[in-house]
């Protein structure tokens, strides 16, 4: 957030005219998981392991927290296109049982929505604690049309902006976008404005290189990524549960990062490059790779006391 100060200069000097002082008072947050060379989460280091880039310009943490309570909003968004008609059991089980955990555990405020995707795309329950209203959906969907990932991703998003606490996106689908309205960038920047973390899962993905999908993997790999989450690639039943276990567990040992920007000079793109490091070679981070200048990151956000 900018607050603007007006100060009205004297006529004879500049008649009519005005004088604009900014007064910087962003706080940017960044969700960060941390994991070591076998790939399980890392919760216990401190504030003096981390360092974060703006732009490329060091930039001190004001906030720092290790296993954040921040509440949770997860959307879950799953593929129900006509090709999904043989996995789609497997992936409504295995959904129901997520969300089952997600607000079983952790924070009593965490809270989850759910959105199916074909052509077009339904918001079928609000963000909600209530179990009966997920499994009630869950048991209705149907597989038809074409697969609109990025319009889902979009619409996701915009209902994300505004929620406190933590927001985290759960895409299920078995394949690329293919009647979508909102182009890749469209929805990574609508993803990126809503502070929200990406874990698409893309099920059941055809091994063999002439009949798979490269592009639609890229661009799962690249929201992933550029949003601070990370793509999985199960089969169906056990591996697909283990993806969701997986998620559950990463987002139980997050770390809150947050900081007032200084120092980053003047610039006419709208979007900041960000870059997490750790003092430990042996550790990787995974965190968001930039945010909007507009976006809710950078709107005055403090933490929840």
């Amino acid at each position: 957030m900018t607050r603007r100060l007006f100060c009205r200069l004297v006529p004879a000097v500049v008649a009519a005219q005005e004088t604009v002082i900014r007064v910087d008072v962003r706080l940017v947050r960044i969700l960060a998981t941390v994991k070591n060379t076998a790939g399980e989460p890392v919760g216990a280091l401190a504030r003096e392991d981390f360092e974060v880039f703006d732009n490329g310009v060091r930039q001190e943490l004001a906030v720092f927290e290790r296993y954040t309570e921040q509440p949770l909003s997860v959307a879950v968004l799953i593929d129900t296109s006509a090709s999904t008609a043989i996995e789609v059991r497997y992936e409504v089980d295995s959904v129901e049982r997520f969300l089952k955990a997600l607000v079983g555990e952790g924070n009593p405020q965490d809270a989850a929505a759910l959105y199916s995707f074909n052509y077009q795309v339904t918001m079928e329950a609000g963000f909600t604690r209530r179990l009966e209203r997920f499994e009630r959906t869950l048991k209705g969907l149907k597989s038809q049309g074409g697969t609109s990932v990025y319009d889902a991703i979009y619409l996701a998003a915009r209902n994300l902006e505004g929620r406190d606490g933590r927001r985290v996106m759960v895409l299920v689908t078995d394949g690329g976008d293919t009647t979508s309205a909102k182009s890749f960038h469209q929805a990574l920047e609508a993803a990126q404005m809503a502070d929200a973390v990406m874990y698409p899962i893309l099920v059941m993905p055809i091994t063999n290189e002439p009949g798979r999908n490269i592009g639609g993997e890229n661009a799962l790999s690249g929201l992933a990524s550029g949003t601070g989450g990370r793509v999985f690639f199960p089969s169906a039943g056990p591996a697909l549960d283990g993806a969701f276990a997986e998620i559950l567990r990463e987002l139980r040992t997050q770390y809150l990062l947050a900081y007032y920007p200084k120092n980053v000079p003047a610039s006419k793109e709208r979007f900041h490059r960000l870059e997490v490091q750790v003092r430990r070679p042996d550790l990787r981070v995974l965190a968001r790779n930039g945010y909007y200048e507009d976006s809710e990151a950078a709107r005055g956000w403090a933490p929840a006391r």
